[in-house]
């Protein structure tokens, strides 16, 4: 394994979940689900298993939702 669950998930969220883009442009995606499945297929493909990354996270869909969220919100108080 190259990289620690941890790190790997950090590096993952940090260049795959972003906040919704001001006036609805497209880019990013905002389904949790998608996004969760996404990061376990990944993290497979490192070699680093969905367990691995519980151990770190707790339930991933909802680390990664908090994350999304926290986008979310700085984006939009940015944007005031």
């Amino acid at each position: 394994m190259s990289a620690s669950a941890r790190e790997f998930v950090d590096f993952w969220i940090e260049n795959s979940v972003h906040a919704v883009e001001q006036y609805r442009v497209p880019g990013a995606s905002q389904d949790v689900a998608e996004l969760t499945q996404r990061c376990i297929d990944m993290a497979k493909g490192e070699g680093i298993t969905e367990q691995a990354l519980r151990d770190e996270v707790g339930d991933v869909g909802e680390y990664i939702r908090d994350r999304l969220s926290a986008a979310n919100k700085a984006e939009s108080g940015r944007s005031e």
